[in-house]
C-alpha cells in the first residue's frame, strides 16, 4: 500500500530527480518548440482512468509527470510563446516560487506566514514605486488580472453603495438601482467576469467607443456622466488593449470621473508596465489619478502563475468588503498585515516571495531594460510586416503586441478571414511559434505578444518565416498542387 508516511525517507531523492529534470528542461527551453497539438494531445490523453484504490507510489507517479506530463505541456515558459500576453518566470522568481512550495505557508495571516506577509507588504510598496502610484494607496496580491479586477471593482461597488448610504458588503445590492458602468470598446472579458461575480452584471456595461479600434468616446462619456445628474457611477479605462496594445486617454477620463462623481478603475493588466519606460510612459499618463488600478504578475513582471496585483486609493473599502475573520484568527497588528482582510482568498499562496525576489534581483532598471527590449522587438516585427508583400500590419505597434494578418496576392477580401483562420489553426498545430487568431476591426488577425524575458531577435525573426511556410502549404493544398 502506498502511504506518504512510508515515503518520507525517499523525499530527498524524489526532489532531486525533479530538480534534475527541471534543469534539463530549462537548459534547452530556448530551442524547444512552443507547442504542437497532435503530440501534446496524445500525451495528455495518457492520463485518466478510475481513481486507483492502491496508489502507485510517488516515484512512479512523478516519473509519469516528468515523461508524459512534460510532453503534454505547452512550453509557455519559452521565448516563442506569443499566444497570450504571457511572460516566463525570471530565474529569481522561479527559484523563490519553488521555495514558496517547500515552505507551504498560508500567506493570509501574519501568524501563519510572517515571511510571506512581510514580503507581500514590501512587494506592494515596491510595485507602487515601480508603477509611480501614490505611496499611501492600499494593495494586495491576487491570482491574476481577473481576481485583481474583481478585488478593485469590489471596492468600487462598496464606494458606490456608500454614496447611496448603504454598506453593500454587509447588505448586498437589494433595493438599490442598477450600478451604472461605462467603458470603452477595449474592456476585457476579465473585467466583465468580475462584474458578473459582483452582482453588477456583465451585460450592463455601456460601451462608448470613439473609433473602430474601441478607444473611449470622450464627448460621449461626458454626456453620459452628465446625464446621471450627480448619481455615482463606475468608469473602466484600459491601459493596454489585448489585440493591438491600445490605451484609453486615462488622464482625460480621470478628469471627467472626478468632475461627475464617478469611480475610475484602470485595467492595466500589462499596459501598466508602460510606466517604466520614458519612451511610452505617456500612453499611461494619469494612472495615478484613478481610484483603482490593476496589473498581472505573470505577464510582464515574469513571475510564475498565479499572480496579480490590485491597488486602491481608499484601502478602507477593501477591508469593508473582505474584512471577515473568525474567532480563531488573531487580531490584526498595525505593522503586521493580514492580507486575507484585503482580498477574496483566506487561504493564500505566498506569492510575495516570487514578486519580492524578482524585484530585489533586477530592480527598476532591470525591468525598464526588459520592457524596452520588448518594445524594440515589437517594432522589429512591425517593420518586417510593413516591408513584406504578403502580410498586412493592421495597427502600428504601440507597446508589445503586433496585430497583423496574412494577405497574399490573388486572394480576395472575402476569402482572407477564412484563410487566416485556417492559418491560425496551422500555427498552433505546428508549434514552432505559438499564437492564434483574434478579431480586430472586423478582420481575422494575429496578435503575437512579446513579454517573455527570454525572447530575442532570433525568436521574432521566426514568426513570419514559419507563418509564410505554413500559409504556402495551405494555398498549395487548396490549389491541388
Amino acid at each position: 500500500m502506498a502511504d506518504p508516511f512510508l515515503e518520507r525517507e525517499g523525499l530527498s531523492s524524489l526532489l532531486a530527480e525533479v530538480a534534475a529534470a527541471a534543469q534539463r528542461y530549462v537548459a534547452d527551453l530556448d530551442d524547444r518548440p512552443a507547442g504542437g497539438d497532435a503530440m501534446r494531445d496524445q500525451a495528455a490523453g495518457r492520463f485518466g482512468g478510475e481513481l486507483p484504490e492502491q496508489g502507485e507510489g510517488a516515484l512512479q507517479t512523478i516519473h509519469r509527470l516528468l515523461t508524459d506530463g512534460v510532453e503534454a505541456a505547452v512550453n509557455s515558459a519559452g521565448p516563442r510563446f506569443f499566444h497570450f500576453v504571457t511572460g516566463g518566470a525570471t530565474p529569481a522568481a522561479l527559484a523563490a516560487d519553488w521555495l514558496a512550495s517547500v515552505l507551504d505557508n498560508n500567506a493570509g495571516l501574519w501568524v501563519s506566514s510572517p515571511l510571506g506577509s512581510r514580503l507581500e507588504q514590501v512587494a506592494i510598496t515596491w510595485l507602487k514605486a515601480l508603477f509611480q502610484l501614490p505611496s499611501d494607496w492600499s494593495g494586495v496580491l491576487t491570482t491574476g488580472a481577473t481576481m485583481s479586477n474583481f478585488t478593485a471593482l469590489a471596492a468600487a461597488r462598496q464606494w458606490w453603495g456608500e454614496q447611496h448610504a448603504l454598506d453593500v458588503g454587509a447588505r448586498g445590492l437589494s433595493g438599490l438601482p442598477a450600478v451604472p458602468v461605462v467603458s470603452s470598446g477595449f474592456i476585457h472579458a476579465s473585467a466583465r467576469k468580475a462584474l458578473s461575480m459582483l452582482g453588477i452584471g456583465h451585460s450592463t456595461v455601456e460601451v462608448l467607443a470613439g473609433d473602430a479600434g474601441g478607444r473611449i468616446d470622450l464627448p460621449g462619456l461626458e454626456h453620459r456622466l452628465e446625464a446621471l445628474d450627480g448619481a455615482p457611477a463606475i468608469v473602466i479605462a484600459t491601459a493596454g488593449e489585448v489585440n493591438a496594445g491600445g490605451f484609453d486617454p486615462i488622464e482625460a477620463m480621470a478628469e471627467l470621473a472626478h468632475r461627475y462623481h464617478a469611480w475610475l478603475h484602470v485595467d492595466g493588466a500589462f499596459g501598466l508596465f508602460a510606466r517604466l519606460s520614458p519612451a511610452v510612459a505617456d500612453l499611461a499618463a494619469g494612472v495615478e489619478l484613478a481610484d483603482s488600478v490593476i496589473a498581472d504578475g505573470h505577464k510582464w513582471l515574469n513571475v510564475p502563475y498565479d499572480c496579480g496585483f490590485a491597488f486602491v486609493r481608499d484601502g478602507r473599502l477593501l477591508s469593508s468588503v473582505f474584512g471577515m475573520g473568525a474567532p480563531y484568527f488573531p487580531a490584526t497588528h498595525a505593522e503586521r498585515p493580514d492580507f486575507l482582510y484585503l482580498g477574496p482568498e483566506m487561504s493564500r499562496r505566498a506569492r510575495g516571495l516570487a514578486v519580492w525576489a524578482t524585484l530585489a534581483a533586477y530592480g527598476r532598471a532591470g525591468y525598464r531594460t526588459m520592457v524596452e527590449r520588448h518594445l524594440a522587438l515589437a517594432a522589429r516585427l512591425g517593420r518586417q510586416i510593413r516591408e513584406s508583400s504578403d502580410f498586412e500590419l493592421l495597427a502600428e505597434p504601440r507597446l508589445n503586441v503586433v496585430c497583423f494578418r496574412h494577405r497574399p496576392q490573388g486572394i480576395s477580401e472575402s476569402e482572407l478571414d477564412e484563410l487566416n483562420r485556417r492559418l491560425g489553426a496551422a500555427i498552433i498545430a505546428d508549434g514552432r511559434v505559438y499564437f492564434g487568431t483574434t478579431l480586430y476591426a472586423g478582420k481575422v488577425a494575429f496578435r503575437p505578444a512579446i513579454s517573455n524575458w527570454r525572447t530575442t531577435e532570433r525568436d521574432i525573426d521566426t514568426i513570419l518565416s514559419v507563418t509564410r511556410e505554413l500559409a504556402e502549404r495551405l494555398l498549395a493544398k487548396k490549389s491541388g498542387r
